[in-house]
Formats: structure tokens, sequence, C-alpha cells
């Protein structure tokens, strides 16, 4: 494929809808435009840390910044997966996979967003498939986590939609104010329960042993 020395851009997983992909730094702009777009309702905040409160130009610089260090600090146990979610083309948002100690662990944590325009179309249960698939039948992940805060009624739904049960509550800030998010998890049966054969992941062995997964 195209990148010997960073096999990770050749990594691709697709499903009838959506490719998810890591970004080069051609796409990082156009993803930064879907940002600016709106992520959320500015009244409400749906990350812990909030990012989109950052006003321009510190906003995009900032966002730009946040894509690179997730690649110069990859290390095969601490690794996060920054998968931009492109729909015929065009980038929509951002499905991210991270791990530590995924060698030994096998676990993995999900965290995505997707851009105004796009939501409401089936397409954050669909990317979030794409990278579950790349977790378990990929790299042999054994169990999944996430969260959302209790009132992100979309996130919580995508999450029930693909197989996550409830795991426990804590609290987190949100713009300084303590709010309560509630933890989810995923393990290998109630994925496979609901695995799709519809989905492929394509360049993974040339880059496996970067997930401490070889």
């Amino acid at each position: 494929m195209g990148y010997p020395y960073w096999p990770l851009f050749d990594l691709r997983v697709r499903t009838p809808r959506l490719e998810l992909r890591l970004p080069t730094d051609d796409d990082l702009v156009g993803l930064v435009r879907v940002a600016e777009g709106g992520i959320h309702d500015p009244a409400t905040m749906p990350f812990t840390t909030p990012w989109t409160d950052t006003p321009p130009p510190r906003f995009q610089r900032e966002t730009l910044q946040w894509w690179w260090s997730a690649r110069a600090t990859w290390r095969s146990d601490d690794w996060r997966f920054t998968g931009a979610v492109f729909v015929e083309g065009e980038p929509v948002g951002v499905q991210d996979l991270s791990a530590k100690r995924f060698s030994q662990l096998r676990t993995v944590e999900t965290a995505s967003w997707l851009g105004r325009a796009h939501q409401g179309r089936g397409l954050g249960k669909e990317m979030r498939a794409a990278v579950l698939h790349l977790a378990f039948a990929g790299l042999g992940a054994t169990e999944a986590y996430s969260g959302a805060f209790s009132d992100n009624a979309a996130s919580l739904g995508t999450s029930r939609a693909v197989g996550y049960s409830p795991n426990g509550t804590h609290l987190e800030l949100r713009r300084g104010k303590p709010a309560p998010m509630i933890d989810l998890r995923l393990d290998r049966a109630a994925w496979l329960a609901r695995r799709r054969d519809d989905i492929e992941v394509v360049g993974l062995e040339s880059c496996r042993d970067m997930f401490g997964a070889a």
C-alpha cells in the first residue's frame, strides 16, 4: 500500500455506508471544517473536555495539535486510533478507539463525534459498529468500554443499539460543574451476538504490531 513507514495510514474499515481510516494532514482540514459547522447544541456539552468551547483560531489550531499528538505519542502499549469517518468520500466525524497495555488486557475504549449536519441518519451506530469490528474481529479484543453523560440520550441510545450494557456511574466535571456519567461495557459475547458480516477490515496485517496485537 502507500505508507511503508506509517502503515496505520493504509488501514481501512469499510461498511456499506462509510469508511473509517486514520486521517492524513489533508484530511484534517476537512474534519476541522466539519467541527466548525457544529457538533452539538452550544447550550449543552457532551464532552468531559469542552474543546468545542474554544474560540477561533485556537479551536482550529488546538484541534489539529490534538490529532498530531495522537500520532506522535503512539506506542504499542498506549495508542489512540483517531478514525476519520467518510461517507461517499466526504468527512463527517471521528470515531476513536484507544487502549493501554492491549497485548495484556485486550480491552479498548471508544469515543466519537459527528457533525450536526450528519446526525439523525444512523451514522453514529454505523461508525461504532465499524470500530468495534476492528477491535473484536481485527485485534481480538475481549471488552470495550465507553460512557456518556446521563442526559446524552443520543449517545446512550447508540451504545445500547450495538450491545453495550450499563456498568455503573461516576461524576465528571462538565464546564466546571459535576455531572453524572453513565459507564458502559460491551464484552465479546455480546458483540458476537450482533456481529455483522458486511464489515471489511483492510491493511491491518502490516500494522498489527503497532496495536500490541501481533
